[in-house]
């Protein structure tokens, strides 16, 4: 374990994250710069509140996949977690609810509490199982979450038709929440998801960095027979870690199903465990475990949203398309980064040999293709879109070349 991450020393940025932090604001001023309507200044009220909105629920996910990894872990169930924990609290108000109303307007104070600790309930079960999955049957972390990200979402579709035909009978995988007290949340999303995502990080700032429980958080994922030997009981910290993760997955799911105003299991939060993974790893939590600080997860989710967002603004049409791609860039940019320094100190390079030789071309290919292609829904670059994905790919190319020389000249 590094004592340079162990998160003692208050909400100093170090250096990641300020570099996290102007990557942000660069962001934001270059996606103000290049939106045709400007959007940033004309609707500013507008697009902070979005932005703020998005921010909150992908951080409040980006939380729990932060201890997970910090822990030495993986979870890859946080998008159907938020779907199963939805669903399970839609399916509670419906039972609690007069058998006619299909829009759960009749369920009173008792039944709504009752479908928020049922959400929540979802989460603590799925967490505990994750644990014995990984400490009693040895499945690896990635194999057992791996299994509940795709059996959540069925059995929550499964779940959702058979409660619905015996409540109502007619199956449906579409239950509508139009409870009061849901659309008070839906009303006030902004406030109340922001406010609790901030109350949340600080929360698990405290653990992670003013209790025993987070020091043997960092101690399992640095080492975890180190750990195990110097009397740490790794497998209790495994079950905080990966209840912890789902219970703040169940809780960004009561979230978006008052945000949304349904409950619809095959399509809710779908590939949000990709987008959480993405924020926390950007924000520097290292996948080999025992690095990671909340304040880096809280500007990897800000950082990640702007992204989302800049896509979305600049290329209008199928920006969903280049979504998933850029955000994948940005999660293996910053993986690449956070390895710089430690090649540097271990004598390896990142373009050794005839493999790290045709990397380079390879690299500036795909840039220079993927340039091309979304400046083509860019207003700002219409007619240019040959020009600039050749421009991208030759900087791309001559950049790495230099990388590659340097890296030689250094070597003895």
């Amino acid at each position: 374990m590094n004592p340079s991450v162990i998160p003692g020393r208050g909400w100093r940025l170090p250096r990641h994250e300020l570099a996290l932090l102007v990557a942000t604001v660069a962001v934001f001023v270059i996606t103000g710069w290049l939106d045709p309507n400007h959007t940033y200044v004309t609707n500013w009220a507008e697009s902070s509140e979005i932005i703020l909105r998005n921010t909150a629920l992908l951080g409040i996910i980006a939380l729990g996949a932060a201890v997970v990894i910090i822990a030495g872990g993986i979870d890859l169930s946080a998008g159907s977690m938020v779907a199963a924990s939805a669903t399970t609290c839609a399916l509670i108000l419906m039972i609690c609810s007069e058998p006619g109303d299909k829009r759960l307007v009749t369920v009173g104070p008792l039944g709504i509490a009752t479908a928020i600790g049922g959400a929540m309930a979802s989460g603590l079960l799925v967490g505990t199982l994750h644990t014995w999955l990984i400490t009693s049957i040895r499945l690896p972390p990635f194999i057992a979450t791996l299994a509940t990200l795709v059996g959540l979402r069925s059995f929550a579709r499964a779940m959702c038709l058979f409660v619905t035909k015996e409540r109502w009978g007619s199956e449906s995988q579409q239950i509508n929440v139009n409870t009061p007290f849901f659309s008070w949340l839906k009303e006030h999303n902004v406030v109340i998801t922001t406010g609790t995502f901030l109350v949340l990080a600080i929360l698990t700032w405290l653990i992670l960095s003013r209790t025993v429980l987070g020091r043997h958080l960092y101690a399992l994922g640095g080492n975890e027979q180190a750990a195990r030997l110097s009397g740490v009981r790794t497998d209790n910290v495994k079950w905080f870690a990966y209840c912890f993760g789902s219970l703040t997955s169940a809780l960004a799911g009561i979230f978006l199903m008052a945000d949304s105003s349904v409950a619809q299991p095959g399509t809710l939060a779908r590939g949000y465990e990709l987008n959480a993974i993405a924020a926390a790893v950007v924000g520097g939590c290292s996948l080999q475990g025992g690095v990671g600080t909340v304040p880096g997860t809280v500007l990897g989710a800000l950082f990640l949203r702007l992204v989302i967002d800049a896509v979305s603004k600049l290329i209008k049409a199928s920006a969903d398309v280049y979504e998933g791609m850029i955000v994948g860039i940005i999660v293996a940019l910053a993986v690449t980064l956070t390895q710089v320094g430690r090649f540097s100190r271990t004598g390896r390079t990142l373009f050794a040999g005839g493999r790290g030789l045709a990397a380079i071309p390879t690299i500036a290919t795909f840039a220079g293709l993927l340039a091309m292609m979304s400046s083509g829904n860019v207003e700002a670059f219409q007619g240019r879109t040959g020009l600039v994905g050749t421009a991208v790919g030759m900087a791309v190319l001559a950049a790495l070349a230099v990388v590659r020389w340097l890296e030689g000249r250094r070597t003895p």
